[in-house]
């Protein structure tokens, strides 16, 4: 049988054609598989591909002797640094990590992660009671596969050195320690640019915002708090407190904060279901009150710099 179409019915037709044409060129491009091979020559490890498609590396931090509890932990316990590779398309994928650090590795390892433009996730123990004290510092990053995996390995390497140069895990920042001594509480203050609240021989200031958590709208006073306290005295002081962030606040106060010479001890959750979700970072640092007050507001600027809500 013989079928005849309409110009009408032709124009339609072709432009449902177009239509769906137009709709397959904008879907994105199927994700390409990852070598192997060729990420763990990159990374200088032995990679593996999963099930799921994803390329994992790792290294079992075998050097140091842990105890957990009294007990000693063998690396497959719990001790092993990793990153996974997942393809993204267009010759690009996607790199989630969880490194292990002692304490006097995070800052070598949080500079290394910035330097190659690798993203800090999150900083927090595993563990109780573990002699040395155990951290596991979590990132992430996109670009070409080759490129994430030379990242992970100078983030890698940067904890090497630290070991190679002591093969012990350190038990301070080294430095001066500040004793109770005067401080200008006016001056920290005017820096700042908020008011700072004298205790003793402490000198704190706090900042506050509003939120949401399970739809109800909270204030500052149920931890929405941005704070530092000074101790010390103002030729040697130190420096500890709290920074409340939104997602997009984490690596422009974490940058800040490093490049001041403060160091980050901790990125996490304080609570679930707020909107936005809030991240919080701990930090302590050293030296003269004025210069920590400087660094401190640095963080502050760039997180005003980039803050939607």
């Amino acid at each position: 049988m013989k079928i005849q179409l309409s110009r009408k019915s032709m124009r339609k037709g072709l432009m449902l054609l177009a239509a769906i044409v137009l709709a397959i060129g904008s879907l994105p491009t199927m994700a390409a598989t990852l070598d192997a091979a060729v990420i763990g020559k990159a990374a200088g490890v032995t990679a593996q591909t999963q099930k799921d498609g994803v390329v994992k590396i790792g290294w079992s931090r075998s050097d140091v002797a842990v105890t957990v509890d009294g007990m000693r932990l063998a690396p497959a316990a719990g001790l092993g640094s990793w990153a996974a590779f997942t393809p993204m398309g267009n010759d690009r994928a996607m790199v989630m990590g969880d490194t292990v650090v002692f304490q006097d590795e995070v800052d070598a390892a949080m500079d290394a992660a910035f330097a190659h433009g690798l993203s800090v996730t999150a900083l927090h123990n595993h563990f109780f009671f573990d002699q040395p004290r155990v951290f596991f510092m979590h990132i992430e990053g996109e670009g070409a596969p080759t490129t994430l995996a030379a990242d992970v390995k100078s983030v890698w390497d940067a904890i090497k050195a630290v070991r190679a140069a002591h093969p012990q895990p350190a038990d301070g920042f080294g430095g001066a320690t500040p004793t109770p001594g005067k401080l200008d509480a006016d001056a920290l203050a005017k820096i700042i640019g908020h008011k700072a609240e004298v205790t003793g021989d402490v000198a704190k200031i706090t900042i506050g915002r509003d939120g949401n958590m399970h739809g109800q709208k909270i204030g500052a006073s149920m931890g929405l708090t941005t704070w530092a306290a000074f101790s010390g005295s103002d030729t040697l002081a130190a420096i500890d407190g709290d920074f409340i962030m939104t997602a997009e606040n984490v690596q422009p106060v974490l940058h800040a904060l490093s490049k001041a010479g403060i160091h980050i001890v901790a990125l996490h959750n304080h609570m679930i279901g707020t909107e936005p979700d809030f991240y919080f970072t701990h930090f302590w640092g050293k030296g003269k009150s004025t210069d920590l007050a400087r660094g401190f507001r640095t963080a502050l600027d760039a997180q005003v710099g980039v803050t939607k809500h």
